[in-house]
């Protein structure tokens, strides 16, 4: 009986069961990430996490440790090497489940388990947030925002009046006269120049009759 041993058994022996987690943590620490149903993600994890945890300290107890669950050199040697070293400051929680939905064959639910430390896609999108979340103080912020307006207005005066120096003042355009204002200003011809020609001479004649 099993009273309330919440252990779950994947429908398998127990030399079926712990090969089968073996080989599937061995490809999880190799490939960082694979594909299966959720019962068997959900008991990988609790298989894979405590080894993770032990990893942190390389030393050779652990290392025997641990090559006795997972009997692979290659993922022994992967775990202390790379993994350690990514989750080194993490206190736990180092696989991520996501579910995927029913299989088409048998209806199985299906998911994906991977180490959270070697999704870049999301440590990338984290990093950008980070970045654009920088925070100011208050004090000071005042001060600094105003000295580095005025700061940037002198640098935009000061070629405006150099080159306002530079260039010739020319006068500007007289403006058009109307043809009205330019009848009135033409003078029309004196009359002095007439009443200064000389007037001819008399002939001697008509001077001899008035004697």
């Amino acid at each position: 009986m099993r009273h309330g041993k919440k252990f779950n058994h994947l429908s398998r022996k127990s030399a079926h069961r712990k090969a089968m987690l073996s080989n599937m943590a061995t490809s999880l620490i190799m490939h960082k990430r694979i594909t299966t149903t959720l019962a068997k993600a959900k008991a990988l994890r609790v298989y894979v996490e405590p080894l993770i945890t032990r990893s942190k300290e390389d030393t050779t107890p652990s290392r025997r440790v641990v090559f006795s669950y997972l009997q692979s050199k290659e993922a022994v040697t992967e775990l202390f090497r790379d993994i350690s070293s990514k989750v080194a400051e993490r206190p736990g929680g180092y696989t991520r489940i996501i579910k995927l939905g029913q299989r088409l064959g048998d209806n199985a639910e299906m998911a994906m388990i991977e180490l959270v430390d070697f999704n870049l896609n999301l440590l990338g999108e984290k990093s950008a947030v980070k970045a654009k979340g920088t925070r100011r103080g208050r004090r000071g912020a005042g001060k600094k925002g105003t000295e580095d307006a005025v700061a940037v207005a002198a640098d935009n005066v000061k070629p405006a009046k150099a080159k306002a120096k530079k260039e010739p003042e020319v006068a500007a355009p007289a403006p058009e006269a109307k043809p009205e204002e330019i009848a009135d200003t033409v003078e029309e011809p004196e009359m002095v120049a007439e009443a200064e020609e000389p007037q001819p001479e008399q002939p001697e004649a008509e001077e001899e009759t008035k004697a």
